[in-house]
């Protein structure tokens, strides 16, 4: 092959320093977006807290404040004014004349109306509570075990059964499984003698712990109804019968338990009073807390995007240390206190990009979405990244970005941008329906049908293709899985 030189002319996107920080920016969320700020204000001298932009927003914030509460108090101002000389004559009353030489103020009198006004709560016992680790099961159980008088044998065997507990309070091992293990420490050791211990920690609270099935665990539970009149009948069925109860097979459960309708209910009703997850009374999960990006309100009956200016601190160049890039000082300082305050200015415009990008996308899916704020889920209209992306004039795999662990905060709740995009399904008239409306719809069927008798995947296709809405039983089906609602057989109640 001839080798030869050969000029194209094309062009390229090159990803320089600058651009590829935008990005990242882009792509975060709100919460690693303020580590990301609190970081860039540790490694770079240049940028740092505004901390005049902030006071000024607080102070606006308490002058708003102290505004609404004049307007509530000055009502109350005539009332205080005409107690006044009565408290104080009260006052001046308790004071004897002549105090002995050792005597405290504190002793003779003690202001009621200071102790009153002073707050109930303690500012780091708040903060403890708050940030103190959550207590998990395991942790729950040993703490009553170490308040119940048992041999040291027994404490052995109740540690293993407690180490095998599970979240949902149920065991992840079979008694025999932990038999086995305790049976190479501990001689002679016998099946009954950790069923005995299992015995007495179901009996912690929560009641039903330690349990190996949903059977046992409500059995135990049941032992505080014993003075019940239908506790006999309530026992026979979750000992015999569960399986038939959680079929929601009335008919036959009725026949095998000779049980009338009326007293039927009465024993589901009393079952529907256990807890069939003990574990869940001990949370041990983490709230996460969701913090908009933008809200939206409705003024002058049109609907407004604003973004959240809170979610994020305020930052600027330090004016003192950019003042010294034209100072006498040595050229390597120079040299870094420049490139600081580029990087300072980079990193602010990228900010300022990304909050342009982001009001820009979500006045564009408000816009597009009036109907869903103004009538709920079932108004949805379907909207792609496309559609988006063409209206604002930008890329798709941007809009996928600014969308994605981005929050909207509106006055039937909080969303993520990317709930607002859907596919679509076609409807008899020729238009469009949003896959998210239909599940609103479907959802609203569901809890509008009668619980003796809910509607089937088939029955709520049909429903739906009355309103103009071609759909399939599967794709119900699958929708209907989507939200958790369990089919037509599991709705079916007799209360």
């Amino acid at each position: 092959m001839k080798q030869s030189l050969q000029l194209k002319i094309g062009q390229q996107l090159t990803m320089t320093p600058q651009l590829q920080q935008a990005i990242k920016l882009l792509q975060l969320s709100t919460l690693d977006l303020q580590q990301e700020i609190h970081e860039f204000l540790e490694s770079n001298p240049l940028l740092e807290f505004d901390e005049e932009e902030n006071y000024v927003a607080e102070s606006e914030n308490r002058t708003s404040e102290a505004n609404n509460a004049n307007e509530s108090s000055s009502s109350e101002a005539s009332d205080a004014a005409a107690e006044q000389p009565q408290v104080e004559s009260e006052w001046t009353d308790n004071i004897p004349n002549e105090l002995s030489i050792d005597s405290h103020w504190d002793d003779t009198y003690q202001n009621s109306a200071a102790a009153a006004d002073t707050p109930s709560f303690d500012g780091d016992q708040d903060f403890d509570s708050r940030n103190a680790l959550s207590e998990d099961m395991q942790d729950h159980l040993i703490w009553q075990l170490n308040l119940t008088h048992m041999s040291d044998r027994d404490i052995e065997i109740a540690y293993a059964i407690i180490d095998s507990v599970q979240t949902d309070g149920y065991l992840s091992l079979s008694l025999e499984e932990i038999f086995s293990a305790l049976a190479e420490e501990l001689e002679e050791l016998e099946l009954d003698e950790v069923a005995a211990v299992q015995h007495r920690l179901q009996r912690f609270d929560p009641v039903g712990v330690c349990s190996q099935d949903l059977r046992e665990c409500l059995l135990v539970q049941l032992e505080a109804y014993k003075e019940h009149p239908l506790f006999r009948a309530t026992y026979n069925i979750v000992d015999q019968h569960l399986g038939l109860l959680g079929n929601r097979d009335y008919a036959q459960l009725s026949r095998k338990t000779k049980l009338k309708e009326d007293a039927l209910k009465d024993v589901i009703t009393l079952i529907q009073q256990l807890n069939p997850r003990p574990g869940s009374v001990i949370d041990t999960s983490e709230t996460d807390y969701v913090i908009p990006d933008v809200s939206v309100k409705k003024h002058n009956g049109v609907w407004q995007v604003e973004l959240n200016n809170d979610a994020l601190p305020p930052i600027k160049i330090n004016e003192t240390y950019s003042a010294m890039v034209n100072s006498s000082a040595s050229s390597e300082d120079i040299s870094y206190i420049k490139n600081s305050l580029q990087e300072a200015k980079w990193f602010l415009k990228s900010l300022q990009s990304r909050n342009e990008t982001l009001l820009k996308v979500a006045s564009c899916i408000v816009a597009k979405q009036v109907d869903f704020f103004e009538i709920g889920e079932e108004a949805m209209k379907p909207m792609v990244l496309h559609d988006v992306a063409e209206e604002v004039g930008m890329h798709e795999s941007t809009i996928s970005r600014v969308t994605t662990q981005k929050y909207m905060h509106t006055p039937r709740g909080i969303y993520e941008l990317k709930y607002f995009f859907s596919s679509h399904v076609n409807t008899a008239s020729g238009g469009e329906c949003s896959s998210t409306a239909i599940r609103a719809m479907i959802k609203k069927l569901v809890a509008d049908e009668p619980p003796q008798k809910p509607l089937s995947d088939n029955k709520l296709a049909t429903i739906l293709a009355e309103q103009g809405i071609q759909v399939a039983r599967r794709t119900v089906a699958k929708y209907r899985e989507a939200m958790n609602i369990p089919p037509s057989n599991e709705r079916k109640r007799l209360i």
